[in-house]
């Protein structure tokens, strides 16, 4: 392998002890525990995963962890009442609402319900706006969502001055296209947003300095497409079946966790990238405490302690 592996678990770790000294710093000076509320509805697998391990991280960083599991006939009124009232609640500065929700009750209302300031997910069309717009510091600035962060983080861990990189985003998603397209344009980078549907997507994806693949789609980026010394970013975590592991106990093929990227080949163009697993991941739920510091900062008017 040519490239150099982009330790996503290392960098988060480091985020996350600079978080928990923040924190004992601001309960110090000012009395203050930041406090994220995180909602699970349904009993999805992942989900009971991604939600205890959220609730992990944030006490290990001397947050407050309030966590609420509702079951998955819960109604979408009685969500939002929930939302709602933890809007309300002075404690509580950062929401999350772990998605997936059952059918009946729709996404885009859930985000649109949760106030702005406690948005730590970056989802609200406000801070959506406020992302597009370029207010990313000082009051009133957007809350950016957590994987996009993440991924230029891991980015400039690689490379350091991104200024006038050619910055190659594949998807189109809300959640991890769009923004992390945003959050390029404000490191300098020139960027260009492409998707599955993109002509020559190859021949583009080998223009790129910086390779964020967010498409959703197992190993989609062949290795050939990386263009070489690039840096690539990959955000996508698929299951797969992994017939050379055998089956499971149910006679079933066991599986592996793949990327959007065909690693194994693009490692030999690639200058840096991140593996998956232990990539792009473990750097989610780092921001997402960042986010919740910020949050309680603002909400308390106090200046976010370095």
């Amino acid at each position: 392998m040519a490239a150099t592996l982009i330790d996503g678990k290392k960098i988060a770790a480091e985020l996350r002890g600079a978080i928990g000294a923040r924190v004992s710093a601001l309960q110090a000076a000012h009395n203050l525990t930041p406090g994220l509320a995180v909602v699970l509805v349904g009993e999805d697998a992942a989900s009971q995963v991604y939600v205890r391990n959220k609730g992990i991280a944030t006490r290990e960083v001397g947050m407050q962890s309030f966590e609420y599991r509702l079951p998955a006939d819960t109604s979408q009124r009685v969500l939002l009442d929930k939302v709602n009232e933890l809007n309300d609640d002075s404690a509580v500065h950062g929401i999350l609402v772990q998605f997936p929700v059952p059918e009946q009750i729709s996404q885009q209302t859930v985000i649109d319900t949760i106030s702005p300031d406690k948005d730590v997910d970056g989802l609200h069309p406000i801070n959506a706006g406020r992302l597009a717009s370029g207010h990313l510091t000082g009051p009133g600035a957007a809350l950016a969502p957590c994987t996009p962060q993440g991924s230029v983080m891991l980015a400039r861990a690689a490379l350091g001055d991104l200024t006038g990189a050619h910055a190659l985003v594949v998807g189109r998603s809300n959640l991890v296209g769009k923004p992390v397209a945003q959050l390029l344009l404000a490191e300098n980078c020139t960027v260009s947003i492409a998707h599955s549907r993109t002509r020559d997507l190859a021949g583009l994806c080998r223009s790129a300095d910086v390779l964020v693949a967010a498409v959703g789609i197992p190993e989609m980026v062949k290795g050939d497409w990386v263009k070489p010394g690039s840096c690539v970013i990959d955000v996508g975590i698929n299951r797969v079946e992994a017939p050379e592991k055998g089956l499971d106990d149910a006679g079933r093929p066991k599986t592996k966790l793949v990327g959007d990227v065909a690693f194994d080949d693009a490692a030999q163009l690639a200058g840096h990238i991140t593996p998956v697993p232990g990539g792009v991941g473990p750097m989610t739920i780092a921001c997402l405490l960042q986010n919740t510091l910020t949050a309680a900062c603002r909400q308390h008017d106090i200046d976010e302690i370095a």
